[in-house]
């Protein structure tokens, strides 16, 4: 299957009513121009998994302050107002998980883990709800793994097979992300052919990467 196909393509697979995960840490290492295009096609009632809800004007705080998302699932909501607002007005859910955890339950998603057993959250309102359970007479909690239908990464370099590389701190949830979604949308800031990365330099392998779309 060719991995290489137009941005209009790679977004068609993206409906209404869809489990996102994005890529990014406030904003870097987040594939802008897929979040443009969501805007633009103004899909609705997403849930979005991501470590924060960016900025209103960058990442996907853009979404949100379209309101096309339904429900975030996110450690921080700080730097976006409108993420708050919204939350407030009851017009948006937002779950928020410590960063950690949020983390760790991508990572069972993606190597089919039924769950996490965490102590952070315990006698706080992260508990309510959720299974404790008691190993050498420690309490945890059981937390389970995050799954989304669709990722949206940004690699730095990508070869037209899928392998990706990562720059630098743009690399932070897009690797695990890639692992725990049906379906992978990577954006290659930087499109090779097969050959030209080193094989132990590769982060995210082909196998997990569904579509290409190269740096116009």
């Amino acid at each position: 299957m060719k991995k290489v196909v137009s941005l209009d393509t790679a977004m068609d697979k993206i409906q209404d009513g869809m489990v996102l995960m994005i890529g990014g840490f406030l904003g870097c290492g987040t594939p802008e121009i897929f979040i443009d295009e969501l805007v633009k096609r103004n899909v609705q009632n997403l849930t979005i998994i991501a470590n924060d809800t960016s900025f209103i004007d960058k990442g996907l705080g853009k979404l949100i302050a379209n309101k096309q998302v339904k429900k975030v699932v996110t450690s921080h909501i700080g730097t976006n107002q409108e993420t708050g607002k919204q939350m407030l007005a009851e017009e948006l859910e937002v779950d928020l998980v410590p960063q950690g955890t949020l983390i760790e339950r991508i990572r069972c998603a993606g190597t089919g883990l039924g769950g996490v057993l965490t102590p952070t959250g315990i006698g706080t309102l992260v508990e309510e709800g959720k299974e404790k359970i008691i190993v050498d007479g420690n309490t945890f909690l059981l937390e389970k793994p995050l799954k989304a239908d669709v990722a949206l990464i940004l690699g730095n370099k990508v070869d037209s097979k899928g392998n990706i590389v990562y720059s630098k701190s743009a690399r932070n949830f897009n690797p695990l992300m890639a692992m725990a979604a049906d379906t992978v949308i990577a954006y290659a800031e930087n499109l090779v052919e097969v050959g030209d990365i080193d094989p132990d330099s590769v982060v995210t392998p082909s196998i997990l990467v569904d579509y290409i779309v190269k740096e116009k």
